[in-house]
């Protein structure tokens, strides 16, 4: 077994093995295309025979927003095995050697879609995002009653600066919420989607949505208002579509309440786990996260088996953080009678916003004084997790 990086000489090979493993089929005419993305992304193979590409897995180079500020993030993707070879722990070595990779490139926090959520989480990702599905009849598509505006609709081909602004604007309010540039909006949020612009009197964007619509069914993917108004003037645009659909399906953030303002807030609605994370360098982290001045201070005791150098206590003391770890040939068979125990897990649920401290305690995850875990919950700041991409 043998760990390489991928080159483009070897990166049909590693289409090759994503269509097996995905069950799909790429057309000739893009091929092409397809393998000038790889060029972007950073892609690990193990090899047997020294020639026989058996799994891969892509490390994309991206962003978030965390706590109003933008973090490198290393993407998990294109995870893949062929059958002959599973079972043989490669997956396992692949996402190891990428945890070590991502701390090469500061690339502080590493987001992923799962296939399986708790074979990830062995490895330290966590759910870190929901979504929420709300479908509403065609009855129910009522107006709201909203200021004056107007929608411009188009495509790709058509895409709009003024997008790009509203959605960034939204982002930032958020934890984990992906950083796009123009490439991947045009490459990677579009697809076959139309899209929606809301603008103001004063000729403003303030909003939109990305939709489709089929089979007299309008599929809502994204929606995004940076106030009240420009979310009553979308539905509105979504209602006027009540002659040509039974019904609309919405992809909404797991907090978002939009159902609130509806004439019927009753609506068949359900949310589901979406995107996992983890912290991949703690201390790089720790060191840029606004940790709330408090007069208190907590020591936290992290553990995490697949990236040894975050296994060490933290000292959260008045806005700063120091670390602490073991010396090389010391032991320690009981834990610490001060601070909190937690795992990479847990610390990455609680600083990429989807729990809360006392939360986790409550539930087991944290073990020490309580009192400690309060100190921890006034230290972190409120923020509402989400994650509108794939990949």
């Amino acid at each position: 077994m043998e760990i390489r990086v991928l080159k483009e000489e070897n990166y049909l090979e590693s289409l090759k093995l994503s269509e097996y493993a995905f069950q799909y089929e790429v057309a000739p005419e893009d091929v092409e295309g397809r393998l000038e993305k790889l060029t972007k992304h950073h892609i690990l193979g193990i090899y047997e025979n020294e020639q026989e590409l058996a799994a891969k897995l892509h490390i994309l180079p991206l962003k978030v927003f965390i706590a109003g500020k933008e973090w490198l993030m290393g993407g998990i993707a294109g995870v893949a095995t062929y059958p002959e070879f599973r079972r043989k722990g490669y997956v396992k070595e692949l996402l190891i050697e990428s945890l070590k990779v991502m701390k090469e490139k500061k690339q502080v926090v590493s987001f992923l879609h799962p296939f399986d959520i708790s074979f990830y989480r062995k490895f330290g990702w966590e759910m870190i995002a929901d979504i929420k599905n709300m479908t509403v009849s065609k009855n129910d598509l009522r107006r709201l009653k909203a200021s004056n505006g107007h929608i411009s609709r188009f495509k790709k081909e058509g895409h709009l600066v003024e997008i790009e602004e509203v959605y960034t604007k939204f982002a930032k309010a958020f934890s984990g919420t992906l950083v796009r540039d123009q490439y991947w909006w045009i490459n990677h949020v579009y697809s076959n989607l139309t899209a929606a612009v809301y603008f103001n009197d004063s000729k403003e964007a303030e909003g939109y949505i990305l939709y489709s619509v089929k089979n007299q069914q309008m599929e809502v993917h994204e929606f995004v208002s940076l106030n009240q108004e420009a979310k009553k003037n979308l539905w509105n645009f979504i209602c006027q579509h009540d002659s040509m659909v039974e019904k609309v399906k919405f992809y909404l953030p797991a907090h978002d309440q939009l159902n609130y303002l509806l004439s019927q807030p009753k609506q068949d609605i359900s949310s589901y786990p979406y995107f996992m994370g983890r912290i991949v360098d703690v201390e790089s982290f720790l060191k840029d996260y606004p940790i709330a001045q408090t007069t208190g201070k907590v020591f936290l005791h992290v553990n995490d088996e697949f990236a040894p150098w975050n296994t060490a206590t933290y000292l959260l003391n008045e806005g700063e953080v120091r670390t602490f770890r073991e010396k090389a040939g010391s032991s320690c068979s009981h834990p610490p009678k001060k601070g909190l125990s937690l795992d990479i897990n847990t610390l990455s649920a609680i600083l990429l916003g989807y729990k809360r401290p006392l939360e986790l305690y409550e539930l087991g995850f944290i073990s020490g004084p309580k009192q400690e875990a309060e100190e921890l919950e006034q230290k972190i700041p409120v923020q509402k997790s989400l994650f509108y991409d794939f990949f």
